[in-house]
């Protein structure tokens, strides 16, 4: 007995959601460069006192600009790694077990610094009219949490990238594309090159994104496991 096919392909899902990483990125650096510039956010002069001022008179902006740039992102990233995966899992099975794995932990990390940085506008705006002093404390603090977390390293995509273009299964230019994005994700792991290796990361991640969304929504559809030799190289 045939199985049912999906009423979605899985390949199609991996297109839409690799398109909407790259929407993610596109709209948290355009918030980033227009209504947040002035309070010098993702920067080393951010001060939480006004952040937290901020957050206080427009709780619902940080809310959504996180939930967008973390939350939704971690999803549609969740879907990516899982339609990525199961392009190589008939032909590298073990490449694909691997960049499942480095895929599901960036994703993981990346959800759950969109939760903490939720928490912390929500603590923060509530103690804020009581004692703004301990409000900028508490919202720093958790920061940092964030960015340990993922929102200051890209460590975990940078890995994940550079596996699935070491893995194959995309075209070359995307390939050659993920290399670049990959190694400047894994550079942020030096202090020196934090900053400047982050912006390429993200700059780089957007193009990478979509044109692995494009290629996904050209690709042909997944071969049968069962119809091709495994090969775990």
């Amino acid at each position: 007995m045939t199985a049912p096919r999906p009423f979605i392909p899985l390949r199609s899902v991996g297109a839409m959601a690799a398109l909407v990483c790259a929407g993610t990125y596109l709209s948290g650096f355009a918030l980033l460069m227009t209504v947040l510039a002035p309070l010098n956010y993702g920067t080393t002069a951010i001060n939480p006192s006004d952040i937290v001022a901020f957050a206080h008179a427009s709780p619902g902006l940080l809310i959504a600009w996180n939930t967008i740039i973390y939350i939704v992102n971690a999803i549609a990233l969740a879907c990516l790694v899982v339609a990525l995966s199961a392009r190589l899992r008939a032909q590298k099975p073990a490449w694909a077990d691997v960049t499942m794995a480095f895929g599901l932990i960036w994703a993981a990390l990346v959800l759950a610094a969109g939760m903490i940085a939720n928490v912390a506008v929500e603590r923060a705006v509530a103690l804020f009219p009581d004692d703004p002093i301990a409000a900028a404390e508490l919202w720093s603090v958790l920061h940092a949490v964030e960015l340990g977390l993922g929102g200051g390293n890209e460590i975990a995509g940078g890995v994940w990238i550079l596996c699935v273009s070491l893995a194959g299964g995309l075209p070359r230019f995307v390939r050659a594309l993920g290399l670049f994005v990959g190694v400047s994700g894994i550079a942020t792991l030096i202090p020196a090159l934090g900053d400047p290796a982050g912006a390429i990361f993200g700059l780089g991640a957007i193009l990478w994104f979509l044109t692995t969304g494009v290629a996904l929504l050209h690709a042909p559809a997944c071969p049968n496991p069962r119809q091709v030799p495994r090969n775990a190289g």
